[in-house]
């Protein structure tokens, strides 16, 4: 595969003022050189000029001009991928950029699988799969938060400790296999303490990366909450005033929402998917019964209710029977309409946090979303957990990794022969290594990359 030369737009689809194409492997300069006349008496054939310049020229294909590009002439190893590469700047819109693509194509470059420029940058040692990762997160981050996290991860913050631990993990490795190679030399009682000491600390470095996956999960996903409760108590009034423009439909009509709403919006710095539901009641309306029944189902999906009220009516036997029925679920009761004469009174061993609002003025929003953040966010944000969040693959590896150890001690602990010692610690140093690449397979790198768009 790393024979081949890959091609593909590497910006989005779609009309703009510019448009990248990408070409990676070791006939790249070449295939450039194929479509490209250069114009001007500086502007250079590919493999002609130097590298890191860029070049003014027009794409042709069969003598006809696609376009006028300025071309980007990147020699390796200094390059995103270790290849040479060529990055070819079009005008922007779905025509030139795919007849430029089309024209390289031609030339003898073949179009790259998602991700794969990506995947030729790990295979090439220029970074390693954390490192990867943390591209797509970069790509994906709907908050700063989220930025900041993958950029940590992109400077290899959290390869670095992997890449430690492993270390660590292989010395002790090394010395009990060498115990097993000379068997007539026991292992002194000092030495066995230093060994455990080492595969303790060890474990209990797991377990503090362990503890910014949830984090970690959140900045990388998003959390979804529910916005649910009867008709018109003003659940799509504040989803409105959650994103801060008119998403949904407001009306003093009972059941206007018919169907669940979803968008995301930026609380506190943590990506947040709203779901506006149906509003819950009796109803005979097969189309509003269609839409509670997905009512039901977002509500049994998402991580977060927000049980909304209106402050100036009384409880119904209705509201009572939401309230007991979400009680299992992590929720907020959101008091609407605090502007109008309060008549609402919700039992005192009510077991969730509440906050009053009014969706026409916009008063309590700011603490509502301070609650949010408060019951989604465990930790503290701070840099140094920035620099390590694990996704879910890393706390997969980790778990498998720290339970390997854990035998690796009891074993050492137990006199158990060095073989079975010896075979837990590999199994362990093996799954820490699969968070850096060290071990992975292909059907692993497989699935990494191919969750990226086409052209990274």
């Amino acid at each position: 595969m790393l024979d081949d030369t890959i091609a593909a737009i590497s910006t989005p689809l779609g009309e703009g003022g510019l448009a990248i194409i990408r070409l990676s492997g070791p006939e790249a300069l070449r295939i450039a050189d194929g479509c490209f006349a250069p114009v001007g008496q500086r502007s250079l054939k590919p493999t002609a000029a130097a590298t890191h310049t860029i070049q003014y020229g027009r794409i042709v294909q069969g003598g006809r001009i696609v376009d006028e590009v300025l071309l980007s002439v990147l020699r390796a190893p200094r390059t995103y991928t270790r290849e040479d590469m060529v990055e070819i700047s079009c005008h922007g819109g779905l025509l030139p950029a795919k007849l430029v693509l089309d024209t390289l194509l031609e030339n003898g470059a073949r179009l790259a699988e998602p991700g794969e420029f990506t995947k030729r940058a790990f295979l090439h040692g220029r970074i390693d799969l954390t490192q990867a990762e943390a591209v797509a997160d970069l790509i994906h981050s709907r908050t700063e938060l989220a930025l900041a996290a993958a950029n940590e991860q992109l400077a290899g913050k959290l390869a670095k400790r992997i890449h430690e631990l492993r270390d660590e993990m292989v010395k002790t490795l090394a010395h009990i296999e060498a115990h097993i190679d000379f068997p007539e030399e026991d292992i002194a009682p000092d030495t066995k303490e230093q060994l455990l000491d080492r595969l303790t600390n060890a474990v209990a470095f797991m377990d503090r990366l362990l503890r910014t996956a949830d984090e970690g999960q959140i900045l990388r996903r998003g959390i979804r909450a529910a916005i649910v409760g009867r008709p018109n108590v003003g659940k799509s009034s504040l989803l409105n005033q959650l994103l801060g423009r008119d998403r949904a439909i407001v009306s003093p009509l009972a059941g206007t929402t018919r169907d669940t709403i979803e968008e995301t919006a930026n609380i506190r710095g943590l990506p947040v998917i709203f779901i506006d539901t149906a509003g819950l009641r009796r109803s005979g309306d097969m189309i509003e019964l269609e839409g509670m029944r997905r009512s039901r189902e977002t509500l049994r999906k998402a991580e977060l209710i927000l049980h909304v009220f209106d402050a100036s009516e009384p409880l119904t036997p209705e509201d009572e029977s939401y309230l007991a029925e979400f009680a299992p679920k992590n929720r907020i009761v959101v008091r609407n309409k605090i502007d109008l004469p309060g008549r609402l009174s919700l039992p005192a061993n009510l077991n969730a946090p509440g906050v009053d609002v009014c969706c026409v003025t916009g008063q309590g929003i700011e603490t509502l979303k301070d609650a949010i953040k408060e019951m989604i966010w465990a930790g503290k944000i701070g840099a140094e957990m920035l620099e390590v969040m694990i996704n879910s693959r890393h706390q997969d590896a980790l778990q498998r990794a720290r339970a390997a150890t854990i035998r690796t001690i009891e074993a050492l602990r137990s006199d158990l022969t060095l073989e079975l010692v010896a075979l837990d610690l590999r199994l362990a140093t093996n799954a820490v290594g699969e968070i850096v690449g060290k071990t992975a397979t292909e059907d692993l790198l497989d699935s990494i990359f191919s969750q990226f768009c086409l052209g990274k």
